[in-house]
This record gives structure tokens, C-alpha cells and sequence, in this order.
């Protein structure tokens, strides 16, 4: 299937790589599927695209990058939602970046991250309330650190401004090769 995108064009998407958000996102409770959507360079960022909505897509970080000790513990609630056992093997964690115009004032929201478990595709933007993170961690200083330490920029220079859904079932063998 064609899935139509205001930002990256027209992304071609297999039916296994859709992600259900059964209770939406927090302020769009309407939009229940979505895709993992990746730059074809070394862009550090990936993108969580609505499926149905053009113009509705949130970039995306591994919080690792930010915060080496980023620890997401989830209540039970969200665990049974998320059909996943005691711990996150098999599943994936990103946080939702805010990028303003000046992007050396980007942000990352460290205290709803989305979990994904790869193996059902479902997803959950969670709370986590029993970890003191930040909604709004300023970021840009973590993020010209990491790309020094491992040569990549933050924004790639390269002309490319393809774009690609991410295959979840790829992304799950590389889940199961780490654990």
C-alpha cells in the first residue's frame, strides 16, 4: 500500500509494518495507525507517521542517545495493553523530539516515551510515573556529543531526501540478535 505523507512524499508500506496505537496518541486519540519512517542516510532521527493523516508525524529518538541510563519501567496497565512480559525484551523505546525553528533549542520528551512491542505491532505512548524525567530535556548539546563520538552529524548534508517505512520485521531480528 501507497501510504500519502506531507513531508516525505509517497512511502510504500507493507501491511506487517503498520503500528496500532489502540489509544492514540496523547492529543490525537483519533489516529490509531501509524509507520516508522527513516531518512535513507544516516540521519540519526526516525519518524512516526499517521497512516490516514498526511501531515501528522513525530520525529523520533532512541532515548539512549540522550540519557545512557534512560531506564523505562512500565505499570502494569500499560504492560498488559502492550501484551509484553516483565520486561521490554522484543520491544522498542523512543521519545517524541520537538524540533523549533531554531534547532539548537530542540527538546525531547523523556517522561512519555512510545514503547513499541515489534512482535504484536502495537504501540503505546505511555507516562511513566515512577521515573523523575523530563517532558521538555533540551537535547541539541547531547545529541553534537554523541555525533562526535560516533562521526555522524545531526543533520546529514547529503542532497538525499528519500525516505523509507521501516520493515518491523528487520527491526525484530535486530531486537532478537541484542538480547
Amino acid at each position: 500500500m501507497i501510504v500519502e505523507t506531507t513531508r516525505f512524499g509517497s512511502i510504500s508500506v507493507v501491511e506487517e509494518d503498520i503500528l496500532t496505537f489502540s489509544e492514540g496518541m496523547l492529543g490525537f486519540s483519533k489516529i490509531d495507525s501509524y509507520v516508522l519512517v527513516e531518512r535513507m542516510d544516516e540521519s540519526l532521527f526516525l519518524w512516526l507517521q499517521a497512516v490516514k493523516k498526511p501531515s501528522v508525524a513525530f520525529p523520533l529518538l532512541e532515548p539512549q542517545i540522550l540519557d545512557r541510563g534512560y531506564k523505562v519501567e512500565l505499570e502494569d496497565e500499560d504492560r498488559k495493553s502492550l501484551k509484553l512480559g516483565n520486561d521490554l525484551s522484543g520491544a522498542k523505546v523512543f521519545c517524541i523530539i520537538t524540533i523549533p525553528t531554531d534547532p539548537t533549542k530542540m527538546t525531547a520528551n523523556l517522561k512519555a516515551p512510545i514503547v513499541i512491542n515489534l512482535k504484536k505491532r502495537i504501540a503505546k505512548q505511555v507516562i511513566l510515573h515512577s521515573q523523575d524525567y523530563p517532558i521538555r530535556k533540551a537535547i541539541f548539546s547531547d545529541l553534537q556529543q554523541h555525533c562526535a563520538t560516533h562521526q555522524r552529524t545531526i543533520f546529514p548534508t547529503t542532497e538525499t531526501t528519500a525516505y523509507q517505512a521501516i520493515h518491523l520485521s528487520d527491526e525484530m531480528k535486530m531486537i532478537l540478535k541484542e538480547v
